[in-house]
């Protein structure tokens, strides 16, 4: 006999949850409206890259006014694009000097659900919904806006999840414009790079066509599975190296590569800013400062390494 209860909305079944049927999913993404994106042209003489952004997860489950509840951001609803903007301005700022920035809104999973820590379930959540969004997403840029430029995919967290599987996805045709892909605060696992051969780590601030991946703890004791385990790729963005060296960050912070858990263990900052969500991220790790911790490093690797790929391609500003 089954035992069943619910959990924020989910239905357990001997630790096997389901979404009810009568949850509310949004309606899918229409990508050719306008609103569905948030857009930065910084390129007016078309000489720069592209800069393809997924944001993180920013909802909570959320009820409907008829009290149906759902577990999905709804692009639909004004505050939930308010909520990924904050986000997208931030990276647009960072990624997008002297290039073109697109970044989707989309139906991303909910807090509440990653917050159930299981991985099977979180994909069948995401895999059916919010990464149908994404890939809808890039087959329409692709498709109006990419006109044979370099680009840059960018994500972080759940929107690094979705980084990963698109390098999976990326046509032939474009994969030599692809100048790099960065996944922060998220993994990449063994099986990714078993599937796809095409994700290969970086190893230095320079090489192009690669995937840089970091996450920061405070401890390795705090690296979280369903975030950083298990994990082949990891770079310093302080020195752009994986070599195992102690680097120092605004003077007062150091940061160090462990090898075993191939995450970044950062020690003098204390991540007060960032306060834990639902106990599971900012618990000892330091998940919500991942991008803002390193953006005037990342800012200019963005930077180097299009000028890399307009080098090595024969190209230039």
């Amino acid at each position: 006999m089954n035992i069943r209860y619910l959990i924020g909305g989910f239905l357990v079944m001997i630790g096997f949850p389901l979404i009810l049927a009568t949850d509310y999913i949004p309606k899918e993404v229409d990508y050719k409206d306008s609103q569905m994106w948030y857009v930065v042209d910084n390129d007016s003489l078309g000489s720069g890259a592209d800069i393809f952004y997924v944001p993180a997860t920013w909802e909570f489950d959320w009820l409907k006014s008829d009290s149906v509840i759902s577990h999905y951001a709804d692009p639909s609803v004004a505050k939930h694009r308010e909520h990924m903007a904050i986000e997208m301005k931030g990276f647009a700022s960072m990624m997008g000097e002297g290039n073109r920035f697109y970044s989707p809104y989309y139906r991303h999973v909910t807090l509440n659900t990653w917050a159930t820590l299981d991985e099977p379930f979180i994909d069948s959540c995401y895999f059916s919904v919010s990464f149908q969004d994404v890939k809808n997403a890039f087959d329409h840029y692709l498709r109006e806006n990419h006109q044979g430029r370099p680009f840059v995919l960018a994500g972080f967290s759940q929107g690094a999840k979705s980084i990963v599987e698109l390098i999976k996805i990326i046509p032939d045709s474009v994969r030599d414009k692809m100048v790099a892909a960065y996944v922060i605060g998220y993994k990449i696992t063994p099986g990714d790079t078993i599937q796809c051969p095409n994700i290969i780590p970086a190893k230095n601030a320079f090489d192009i066509g690669v995937t840089i991946c970091y996450n920061s703890v405070k401890d390795v004791k705090y690296t979280k599975p369903i975030i950083s385990i298990p994990n082949v790729a990891c770079i310093n963005p302080v020195n752009w190296s994986t070599e195992v060296a102690t680097t120092i960050l605004n003077d007062t912070i150091t940061v160090t590569l462990n090898p075993d858990y191939n995450v970044l263990v950062v020690e003098g900052y204390d991540g007060g800013n960032y306060k834990p969500i639902l106990d599971f991220i900012n618990t000892g790790d330091y998940h919500s400062a991942d991008p803002w911790l390193y953006e005037k490093q990342l800012k200019q690797n963005v930077k180097d390494r299009i000028n890399q790929w307009m080098i090595t391609n024969n190209e230039s500003f």
